[in-house]
């Protein structure tokens, strides 16, 4: 029964992520949506409210932060990852914002926005999850 409620739960933070992803445009102030599925490699970026995109940005970081240490700590109930995970998610967050910050604020008005889409992408998506994970089940599983 331990492992089901486990499951349950690491299913039910999966959830609660993916539904962040699916109602993003509403939850979220980001013109930078609609502009990254245009042809955004040679437009100018969209007048945007840089307060509240940046406040957005964070809100959604700290969401997706949330629930994906939620998932790790369930998958290894290890107090030493959680406090690990959770200064490196602080450390990429300081690192990322301040570059997605300069990169928006100091973007060209056409063209090479590239880097803003992958570096926003680390900010918006738990993609940090998806390397955690594998990465903390190898380190304490099969190096035994």
């Amino acid at each position: 029964m331990k492992k089901q409620l486990k499951i349950l739960g690491i299913v039910f933070f999966a959830i609660l992520l993916v539904l962040i992803r699916t109602f993003e445009d509403t939850l979220f102030y980001d013109p930078l949506l609609e502009f990254f599925k245009m042809d955004y490699k040679t437009s100018p970026l969209p007048t945007m409210d840089m307060f509240s995109l940046l406040t957005g940005v964070v809100f959604r970081f700290f969401m997706n932060t949330i629930l994906s240490l939620a998932i790790i700590w369930l998958v290894f109930k290890d107090k030493e990852i959680i406090k690990f995970s959770a200064i490196l998610y602080g450390f990429l967050f300081v690192i990322l914002f301040a570059a997605f910050s300069f990169i928006v604020f100091t973007s060209e008005e056409t063209g090479g926005h590239m880097v803003l889409f992958y570096v926003r992408r680390f900010l918006i998506q738990p993609l940090f999850l998806l390397l955690l994970l594998p990465a903390f089940y190898f380190q304490k599983y099969k190096s035994r």
